[in-house]
């Protein structure tokens, strides 16, 4: 088992990454938890093809479990269903000693760490993704959060998990979509921190998309370590850890306009990272070369890099000025200044922004 802390001093954490763990997440639970409730997070679909062998693994350990099940999709990550899971624990009596265990992908992660962090003022939870991108980027650094209508995460707080536990195995059941929509966080990583990290999604795509245990698991760890790098620096994203927000003023901005209906978060998240990057090179910030080795990749890990033809400017324009990222009204970007670099730029044009938006 691959391990990676991530130092947050007293609050710090294990990531653990290996293969058909999660019959032993029991015993691992036994020594983070206090009480003998907890309640396992998770959606039907995922609920079916491993609830089973996460909660005979937890009850084995001697603690008293129950599911919650909600429903799956980014449509549903609002107040609404986190109300309803209030109620669950309320009705089973779990109290301030019991812990949250997050069985799904970053929409599960998301709600259950808001959860944890509100519920009777903060309870541990644990993290065990079962998405690319839930096991490469959201389980990871504390970020948790609800939608609203008007803009995606908008209300949220910051409580790091206790654990995050990746079994590598469950990427094996992923419908296809969603396998090639994580690969968007990872290249992500490699624009912003580690170039080599970039090279090795570029001329190891064959053996990563055949599943081959050790690229995987050398991606999804390389991923966690620059996050891990980058949280224990900035946990609150007063400064470096905006970094991470890399392809996400306009990704966020395409998900909201759309409805959550459109598109799965690390498709909007590569439109917005092509467009970002053809903003850089309209800046001359980055070169011509460096933005078509970004579209390049992203199109061989079969995600989207063109501006849907039908999406209104106005309202993607609307949405970024509602983004978490904006200060009075002023849009802040991370733009690439080459592979492995990026750089926070504020103040640019309006009329520039728009123009990218309309041309790529």
């Amino acid at each position: 088992m691959e391990k990676i802390r991530v130092e947050l001093g007293d609050r710090s954490y294990d990531i653990c990454i290996g293969s058909n763990i999660l019959g032993k997440i029991g015993s691992k639970l036994k020594s983070l938890s206090a009480s003998p409730k907890t309640a396992i997070i998770s959606n039907p679909t995922v609920y079916r093809l491993y609830g089973k062998k996460v909660l005979n693994s937890i009850k084995s350990s001697g603690f008293d479990v129950i599911p919650v099940i909600i429903p799956d999709g980014e449509k549903y990550k609002d107040i609404s269903i986190v109300q309803k899971i209030y109620g669950e624990l309320l009705m089973h009596r779990l109290d301030r000693k019991s812990a949250l265990i997050a069985l799904g992908g970053g929409v599960i992660g998301d709600i259950t760490g808001f959860v944890a962090s509100t519920y009777m003022r903060g309870i541990d939870y644990i993290q065990i993704p079962t998405t690319l991108l839930a096991q490469v980027d959201s389980s990871v650094g504390g970020k948790t959060g609800v939608n609203h209508k008007l803009g995606k995460n908008m209300i949220g707080t910051f409580y790091q998990p206790k654990l995050v536990w990746i079994d590598i195995d469950t990427l094996k059941t992923l419908p296809q979509k969603e396998f090639f929509a994580g690969f968007a966080e990872v290249i992500k990583y490699g624009v912003i921190w580690d170039a080599k990290l970039f090279a090795f999604l570029e001329n190891n795509r064959d053996k990563i998309l055949m599943l081959d245990k050790k690229s995987l698991t050398h991606i999804i760890k390389r991923s966690c370590e620059i996050k891990a790098a980058v949280v224990s620096k900035d946990e609150r994203e007063a400064g470096l850890r905006a970094i991470l927000n890399y392809g996400h003023t306009i990704g966020h901005a395409i998900e909201t306009a759309t409805g959550y209906k459109k598109y799965l978060h690390g498709e909007a998240l590569a439109i917005g990272m092509r467009t970002e990057a053809r903003l850089a090179e309209k800046l001359g910030i980055v070169s011509e070369k460096s933005v078509r080795k970004i579209k390049s990749l992203i199109d061989s890990y079969c995600l989207p890099s063109e501006m849907p033809s039908k999406i209104d400017v106005n309202s993607l324009l609307a949405s970024m000025q509602l983004d978490k990222k904006a200060v009075a009204g002023e849009l802040k970007f991370i733009l690439p200044e080459r592979i492995g670099k990026v750089r926070i730029q504020k103040g640019i044009e309006g009329k520039i922004i728009r123009e990218t938006l309309e041309t790529t």
